[in-house]
Order: structure tokens, then C-alpha cells, then sequence
């Protein structure tokens, strides 16, 4: 490991290359990542702030990033794997479980808004909107708990775009097959962006229909357990409607309304493998099971405000409501028998978890506090009511019962700029209130009634940096910060089998609370940059996933967990036509065997990922033509642990090319093809399962053209 881990340091040392946000900013300068540190503005943290003021890791995925991305596959979350040294393996698949951010379970949020449960995390939370919505991601690496509930790995906030002024209308086509008919897919997509005076106005809509994927070997590929996005159609609608008003324009008001529903067509039914005789799962033409398609639907809707002058300091107010449903897979498995329905084996069943969320977010920022130069301070209060649930469908038994959680969220935060020093230190406090009402688990947990309670949740999150400018190209920083979570309170409530049992007395409902430890640097010229990062993440009752080998199911194993990590990226421009980009990410897992051992037991890739090394070329090879090449190894990983914690993972290199062709006025064509070399693989979470249904390859070869004009 010693040899690996400095071969491949210095590699990116080589390479001095990366798509981390923390150096980068492309639009100036004509990257496919970011421009330089002083230009970059995140707000990812709500209060608009320069990356080098940041004491963490934070990384932009600019638009030009997403659009190569979508050039190759509609995987909402591939583009993530591409960019982000520390997030894992896409599952190119409607679920997402195993795709953690160093090593833990990130917040996903649109425009700020949760896209998940803090009460179940149902992992469908990566496909809620189509990403030709999206401006830009910003990440924000390791626990934080500046956005709220769930943020044990870190915030991924998608951006929609803003538009320009004058009336702009983008049309977007793409066409995608793997050689056979049933694998064809085409999109269509038009947004129309309009700003005129203090009145702006996007709408954006689109239709995805996607066909079956194949492996390398022109097998089809299985129908996942927790639900595919083949043979499949999305649709999505996004409205912006914003206004300023006031004296010079300070305030402003904006609405925003998004609508995306994906649902299976139906069309194929899923076969298990056969992971002894590597006899992967794979899909025959038929009707699946149950009478229902798996879908998720995600609806919501907010209204902003914002002064720019309001007592000296900038107010923003969010007022959101978002309703989420998801249906998976229908089932046949012990776990959803009953003989009051049908005989055992027979019944077939599948969940569908709901969400309805209403919150209130606020932010005030006042800059030459006290009339301190370089003296800032951001606070406000947020407010959030979840009510979640989880039901089979087709039997309409209570599987998970309803969860009501409430909080209040207050925090302020300081930050204070010394010359080349910048010093900064907050505190959130999280007070919550979970509620559950009473129910009966299902035959196969023995019926057992379970009385209904109230929880509460209440901790104070502190954090604290620094960061130093050595020179105007180097920067170091360290920081200190804790994020909160809840666990995936519904596992354990579905999975009770004793009498007797109350909300109240369930230890598995505890918090968890991760506190990060993480020093840095960030080193960048007129045409490289080289950014690095440690960090080490602990909580004293912590979360790790493992397989129920009877239901497949994931089982939710509470205990401390601590883990390790090392991060480099950096960019290289030979000139404005050649460029490179480069990362890698080494992390470390580590929870007990038993309860009160050791922590000896190093976790598997269904939490932390293998080593990943990411590359990617950029070549203008014509004044109208220009090409990226990517490459992507995660590395073979064995862990001999006994059978309980055994697991390899053999690792890959996949290779993707994308080629534009910009012809003027018929607009511009882009040639994508993923898997390049058409390499069989087995996904990295089906190798760390132990299940054959779940015994997955990836994609092979696919081609994808795509046509963009503007008007």
C-alpha cells in the first residue's frame, strides 16, 4: 500500500493537475473546470465568499463540466465520479446506494433545498431534476452543518442557471445506442432565458427516453433491486420567475418552481446472477413483477427574498415546500410474505417511501462589522418540518409508520480577514423533535406492536479555521468542523421483531455526529495549480452498511466509525489549446467487529471507496474542434478480515471521449462515447455484496451524438 499510495502521489505531483474548485475557475480561462482562487465565489455557504477565504475543501463543477458529462450518459450523478477526488463510483443506476463523499452520506440540495429525508434516506436522492438545468455544483468536502440535517460527507448543491440579458433559447437534442435496438435513447430539451430591466425569467423543460444497457459482452444488464434508470422515460419542468425592486434595485424577489418525474416503462424483468460462476444479473423481455413501475417523482416549489442594504448587511429568506416520492422495485422476497395476502413465497410486493418537506431558510451577512475592516458576520435561523413514510404499495401495509421531524436551527457565524490571515469560527445549534406514531411491523418481523414516541435531538455544532495566503499563489489552511445527522431512522423502526419495544427505547435512533479534522493547501500560477488536503473524520456512534444475506436488504450497523483521507488535484495548461486535469483520493474506513472491540475492521466499498485517480485531456484541435478524454481507474483493493469483513474489489481504468464540432450558426455537434475501449467490469458495490440478484456489470461501449443551438 506504501508503494501504491507514493506512486500514485506522485503521479498527481507529475500530473500537477486537477478539477478541484479550490484552484480553478474555467470561465475565464477557458478551461473545462474554474478561473483562478480570487475570482471564484462560492455560495454553496449561502453568503457569497472567495474560495480562498474557505477553510476546506471546496470544489466547483463548472457548466461546461456537466455538459461533457451529459455529452456521454444521463447518469444524474457520473458527472460527481468524474469531478470530485473523494465521491465514489457512480452506480449508473436510479438508486445510489454505496455512492457516499468521503467515505459518508452527502446533503444533496437544489438551489439550497433538501433532495432527501433526514428520517429515511432512501439513496434515489441523485435523479431529481434534468442537469441542462444546472449552472454549476458547488461540493463542499467533509461534515458540515452550515446547510442543515445530513450533511455527515459533505453539501452538493446544484445551481440552476441564470439567465442572460436579452431572450436567449437553447435547443438541445441527443440520440444515444449501443448498437441494438432495444438500447436506443433520445432526448429533447428547450430552455428559454429572458432579462430585460429588473425582470428575469427561465423556464426550462425536457423528455428523456431511455433504453436497456448492455455489458461489454452484449449482455443486458440486470434491473437493480432499488431501481434502474433503464427502460426508462423522465420529464422536467423548471420555472424561474425573479423581479428587483427598490431603491437602486436592492431587493429582490424570486419563485421557483421544478417538477421531474421519472418513471420504468416496464418492459423488461429483472434475472438474478450467479456470482460463483461469474454469471452476472441481467433482464429478459417480459412483464416484472407486481402491476406497478418504479418511479421518483420530486416536486417543489420556493420563493426567495433578498436586500442588499437591509440594517447595513445582506438578508436572504427562503420559504420552500418539496414533496418527494419514490416507488421501487417489486419484490418477492421473505421480507414482504404474509399469508393473510397470499401463500407464503407467493406475494409480491414493493415499497414507496413520501416526503413532504416545508422549511424556512435565513441568512443576514454584515461586512466591516463594528466598522472593523475584514470583519464579517453571517447569521440566521432556519426552520424545517419533515414528514416521511414508507409503505408497500401494492398491499397498502405500513412498513415504515409516519416520522414527523421538527427543528429550529440557529447559527452565526465570524470571519475575520488580517492581511494574508483569515480567521473564522461559528456555531449551529440543532434542537429537533422526531415523533412516531404506533404501529405493527409485518409477518416476517412477527407482528410485534410498537408504541409510538417523541425523541429529541439538541446539540450545539461548532466549527473553526484558518486559512494563510504565504504568497498570491500559495495558501494553507486547517479547520475543525462537526456535522449532524440522523440515522436512516426507518430501517431500524421496520426492522423490529420483539414485543415490548418503544420509539423512545431505540438506541439505534441516536444522532450521529461527526466531527472532521482537515489541513491544505492550494498552490496555483498563470498556468497550473496543485491543491492538497487531509482529513480525519470520527463519530463515537457512527453508521456502516452491510447486506442481510435472507432479504438482500441493506442492515444499518450502529458503532464508532473513523475515517482517514488524503486528496491532490491540479491542472496543467501546455497552452490555451492543450490543457490536463487531475486527482486522487485514498480514504480509510475503520469500525468494530463486535460491540465495545476494537476499530480493526476496515469498512468495505459499500461505505468508502477504492483508491480512485482521475485524468482528463482537453485538446482544441481546430479553431471549431475540440476533444476531452477522460480516464478513470479506481484501484483493486482485497480486505482479509474473516468472512464477515472479506471483500475485493478488482479495479478498473474506463476511458470516455467526447468530441465537439462547433459549425457556426446549425449550432454545435458533440460525438460522446463512454467506455471507449468497451472494458467488462463488475460494478464495485456488487462486488462488496454478497447478493446474486445484485451481481451487476457496468456499461459497455455506448455512443451518444448530441446537437445544441442557440437562438
Amino acid at each position: 500500500m506504501k508503494n501504491l499510495l507514493s506512486s500514485s502521489i506522485t503521479l498527481a505531483l507529475l500530473l500537477s493537475a486537477n478539477a478541484h474548485a479550490q484552484d480553478t475557475a474555467a470561465a475565464d480561462r477557458g478551461k473545462p473546470t474554474a478561473t483562478t482562487l480570487d475570482n471564484v465565489i462560492v455560495t454553496g455557504t449561502r453568503a457569497p465568499k472567495a474560495v480562498d477565504r474557505i477553510p476546506g475543501a471546496v470544489s466547483i463543477i463548472s457548466l461546461q463540466e456537466v455538459n461533457n458529462s451529459l455529452s456521454l450518459t444521463e447518469d444524474a450523478t457520473a458527472v460527481l465520479t468524474r469531478t470530485i477526488p473523494g465521491y465514489s463510483e457512480s452506480t449508473q443506476a436510479l438508486t445510489n446506494s454505496g455512492e457516499t463523499l468521503r467515505g459518508r452520506i452527502a446533503l444533496r440540495l437544489f438551489d439550497g433545498i433538501p433532495q432527501t429525508s433526514p428520517l429515511r434516506e432512501t439513496n434515489r436522492a441523485g435523479s431529481f431534476t434534468d442537469l441542462s438545468v444546472i449552472g454549476r455544483i458547488e461540493v463542499v468536502n467533509g461534515p458540515s452543518a452550515a446547510e442543515g440535517v445530513g450533511a455527515a460527507g459533505g453539501i452538493i448543491n446544484y445551481i440552476s442557471k441564470t439567465p442572460e440579458e436579452g431572450s436567449h433559447t437553447s435547443v438541445n437534442t441527443r440520440y444515444s445506442s449501443q448498437g441494438r435496438d432495444d438500447s436506443e435513447g433520445w432526448k429533447v430539451g428547450l430552455t428559454f432565458g429572458h432579462k430585460e430591466d429588473a425582470y428575469d425569467l427561465l423556464l426550462a423543460t425536457s423528455f428523456v427516453d431511455r433504453g436497456m444497457a448492455y455489458d461489454a459482452k452484449g449482455r443486458k444488464i440486470g434491473m437493480r433491486g432499488s431501481g434502474t434508470i433503464n427502460d426508462s422515460e423522465s420529464k422536467n419542468l423548471f420555472l424561474k420567475l425573479g423581479t428587483n425592486f427598490g431603491e437602486s434595485d436592492m431587493q429582490r424577489l424570486q419563485a421557483t418552481i421544478s417538477r421531474f418525474n421519472l418513471t420504468g416503462k416496464g418492459n423488461y424483468t429483472g434475472i438474478e446472477g450467479d456470482r460463483a460462476h461469474n454469471i452476472t444479473s441481467t433482464s429478459i423481455a417480459g412483464t416484472p413483477l407486481g402491476a406497478k413501475t418504479e418511479f421518483n417523482d420530486f416536486n417543489q416549489f420556493s420563493l426567495s427574498y433578498s436586500h442588499a442594504d437591509f440594517f447595513g448587511g445582506t438578508l436572504l429568506a427562503d420559504v420552500y415546500r418539496a414533496d418527494q416520492a419514490m416507488r421501487y422495485p417489486a419484490e418477492n422476497g421473505s421480507d414482504k410474505q404474509d399469508p393473510l395476502f397470499a401463500p407464503l413465497g407467493q406475494l409480491v410486493d414493493q415499497s414507496e417511501v413520501n416526503s413532504e418537506k416545508r422549511g424556512l431558510r435565513t441568512s443576514w451577512t454584515r461586512g466591516e462589522l463594528f466598522g472593523v475592516e475584514g470583519l464579517e458576520l453571517r447569521a440566521g435561523v432556519d426552520v424545517v418540518k419533515d414528514l416521511t413514510d414508507q409503505r408497500l404499495a401494492l398491499t397498502h401495509r405500513v412498513w415504515v409508520p409516519p416520522m414527523e421531524y421538527k427543528s429550529t436551527a440557529p447559527y452565526a457565524q465570524l470571519s475575520w480577514d488580517i492581511g494574508p490571515l483569515t480567521v473564522s469560527g461559528g456555531l449551529r445549534q440543532e434542537d429537533g423533535d422526531l415523533s412516531v406514531d404506533s404501529y405493527t411491523t409485518t409477518y416476517y418481523n412477527k407482528r410485534v406492536f410498537v408504541e409510538g414516541g417523541k425523541l429529541s435531538y439538541k446539540t450545539d455544532l461548532p466549527n473553526v479555521g484558518v486559512v494563510y495566503r504565504f504568497t498570491d499563489t500559495l495558501s494553507a489552511y486547517a479547520s475543525y468542523s462537526e456535522g449532524f445527522s440522523l440515522p436512516n431512522v426507518g430501517i431500524p423502526l421496520r426492522n423490529i421483531n420483539k414485543p415490548g419495544q418503544s420509539v423512545s427505547g431505540i438506541l439505534d435512533l441516536q444522532a450521529i455526529i461527526v466531527k472532521n479534522k482537515e489541513v491544505g493547501f492550494n498552490w496555483r500560477t498563470g498556468n497550473a495549480t496543485f491543491s492538497g488536503s487531509y482529513y480525519r473524520s470520527a463519530s463515537d456512534f457512527g453508521v456502516s452498511l452491510s447486506t442481510d444475506p435472507v432479504t438482500g436488504d441493506f442492515v444499518m450497523n450502529r458503532g464508532p466509525v473513523k475515517i482517514n483521507g488524503i486528496e491532490f488535484s491540479g491542472s496543467y495548461d501546455f497552452s490555451d489549446d492543450l490543457k490536463l486535469n487531475a486527482m486522487y483520493s485514498h480514504i480509510v474506513g475503520k469500525t468494530w467487529f463486535t460491540k465495545d472491540g476494537p476499530l480493526n475492521k476496515r469498512m468495505g466499498a459499500n461505505d468508502v471507496s477504492p483508491d480512485k485517480i482521475g485524468v482528463n485531456l482537453y485538446w482544441r484541435v481546430a479553431e471549431q474542434v475540440d476533444l476531452n478524454l477522460g480516464a478513470m481507474t479506481l484501484l483493486s483493493r482485497t480486505l482479509n478480515q474473516g468472512k464477515s469483513g472479506a471483500e475485493h474489489t478488482s479495479g478498473r481504468t474506463l476511458l470516455d471521449l467526447s468530441v465537439n464540432y462547433d459549425t457556426g450558426r446549425f449550432g454545435k455537434l458533440t460525438l460522446g462515447v463512454e467506455n471507449l475501449f468497451n472494458k467488462q467490469y463488475i460494478l464495485t458495490t456488487s462486488e462488496a455484496s454478497n447478493s446474486n440478484d445484485d451481481w451487476m456489470a457496468g456499461r459497455g461501449r455506448m455512443f451518444s451524438l448530441s446537437h445544441n443551438i442557440n437562438f
